[in-house]
């Protein structure tokens, strides 16, 4: 069984040792599906540019920085090597405490509906991850709603402090993404792991690369269309 994923795809294939286990761990690609989620979800009301960056901050934070440098500490695991814990602990508090710091502006500013999806989107950061209560939050349903349903609430609650019938449409879309990227992110790795058949781990892997190509492309698309068109 191979359990180390410094030969994923969506990690470089150039650099030191340390910089590709770096850039691997933060899973650029899966972190940018849940970012654009979030962006989904500002795109509510007038446009403010500056609260869809600070959202979009706030989960490349959270989500790319924090919560995957825990599910380095808390997995069963160690796909990344031995990496030293206290300093994946610092990392990670230091970029969470930045992300709490920018929601919390926001909250006290205008929008207190952040209040409640932060919280929520922070214990599901570290049961999911640290595998709290014995695991029982480390399952679809938890990723689901933290990656594919509280971001765009997020989204929209720094932008409008609501959440709308049209929040809670991209919601639905983007949480039936976030289920078909687990139906194929899970076995794809089993696969890997275990050496499986080279050809379904090819086409696995190309759908894990279009998937991401295409949620970007789609936010960008949407947001002009918004903003732009109609």
């Amino acid at each position: 069984m191979q359990s180390d994923r410094t030969s994923e795809w969506f990690v470089p294939k150039f650099g030191p040792k340390n910089f590709r286990r770096s850039v691997g761990i933060l899973f650029l690609p899966y972190t940018a599906i849940v970012t654009c989620f979030a962006v989904l979800g500002a795109t509510s009301g007038s446009l403010d540019v500056g609260r869809i960056v600070a959202i979009s901050i706030i989960y490349f934070l959270a989500l790319g920085v924090s919560a995957h440098l825990l599910d380095a500490i808390g997995g069963k695991t160690k796909p990344w090597g031995d990496l030293p814990k206290r300093k994946l602990w610092s990392i990670s508090m230091i970029s969470l405490g930045a992300a709490f710091s920018i929601g919390l502006y926001f909250a006290f500013l205008d929008s207190p509906l952040l209040f409640p999806i932060g919280i929520a989107e922070g214990f599901f950061l570290f049961a999911y991850n640290l595998e709290w209560f014995g695991g029982k939050f480390h399952n679809k349903i938890t990723t689901i709603i933290s990656w594919g349903i509280l971001p765009v609430f997020a989204g929209s609650a720094i932008q409008t402090n609501s959440i709308t019938l049209e929040t809670v449409a991209i919601s639905g879309i983007t949480a039936l993404i976030t289920y078909v990227l687990i139906r194929n992110t899970r076995p794809y790795k089993i696969l890997k792991q275990n050496n499986g058949d080279q050809q379904e781990i090819r086409r696995r892997e190309l759908f894990l690369k279009i998937l991401p190509l295409g949620v970007i492309i789609g936010t960008i698309l949407f947001f002009i269309v918004k903003y732009y068109v109609i």
